[in-house]
């Protein structure tokens, strides 16, 4: 079965038919779903989530375009969700240098401080990077040690995600690599050992081909390891079986 390791179905272009949607996963070949928060305020609504469908966990943090709006008092909060049994990780917590809503100093702050709160609570991070290369691996080097998890929606060198499987972090690739012009993700997809890569969707974001630029939802994985299958040499069946086993045992389900 399908395991999307990365979703965002608390979002609002899911308000119209999220709950029929979440319901026919199953039926889709979508096993299991972990939904991702991205603010604060998101945090209660992916535990909402993880509590109404048997088959949908939670990740709690928030993503650097928001941590403006984070103090130590939130971050308490956080720790205390993140006791609740589906709970898988600590995400997505990061830098993005891309849109620079926040300062690179506060985005730094709460990146640490919320890899702090994964150690605390002893979860997997799930990293966001965007155009943040050099910082996001200095801090992961310094504050991440131990920790374990996954390099969401890779888009660095081939041999930077080496660097990070040998670090002891799975890579995440999603749409992206079924795209014409992907040819540096679909190398680091060819290089990476299958046992160290996971897949997500990141929707309503990122559809793959044939869907792109339409609303995503975590069936169209299989657009995505068809593509890793056809990298590697492997079949599809294949590639769905391992990334799911890879994924159960990033997230401890």
């Amino acid at each position: 079965m399908i395991f999307d390791t990365h979703a965002h179905y608390d979002d609002e272009q899911f308000d119209g038919d999220r709950d029929g949607l979440l319901k026919s996963m199953p039926d889709l070949g979508v096993g299991t779903i972990v939904d991702v928060s991205a603010t604060y305020e998101s945090c209660e609504k992916v535990l909402a989530l993880a509590g109404k469908y048997p088959y949908v966990y939670a990740a709690i943090g928030v993503h650097p375009d928001e941590v403006g709006e984070l103090n130590e008092d939130k971050i308490q909060h956080m720790k205390e969700l993140c006791r609740n049994k589906k709970v898988v990780a600590v995400g997505e917590i990061g830098l993005d240098y891309y849109w620079d809503n926040e300062s690179h100093e506060i985005q730094q702050k709460w990146f640490i401080r919320q890899l702090e709160l994964a150690g605390e609570v002893k979860k997997p991070v799930i990293i966001h990077s965007r155009e943040a290369a050099a910082d996001t691996m200095y801090i992961m080097k310094n504050y991440a040690q131990g920790l374990g998890g996954v390099i969401h929606c890779y888009s660095y060198s081939r041999e930077m995600a080496e660097e990070y499987v040998k670090m002891g972090f799975y890579i995440g690739i999603g749409g992206v690599v079924t795209f014409k012009n992907a040819k540096k993700l679909k190398d680091v997809a060819a290089a990476i050992p299958i046992e160290k890569i996971v897949l997500e969707t990141d929707c309503p974001y990122m559809a793959p081909e044939p869907y792109r630029g339409k609303r995503n939802q975590s069936s169209y994985i299989r657009y995505v390891a068809e593509k890793i299958a056809e990298l590697k040499a492997m079949s599809q069946e294949e590639v769905i079986a391992v990334t799911e086993k890879n994924a159960r045992d990033l997230y401890g389900i």
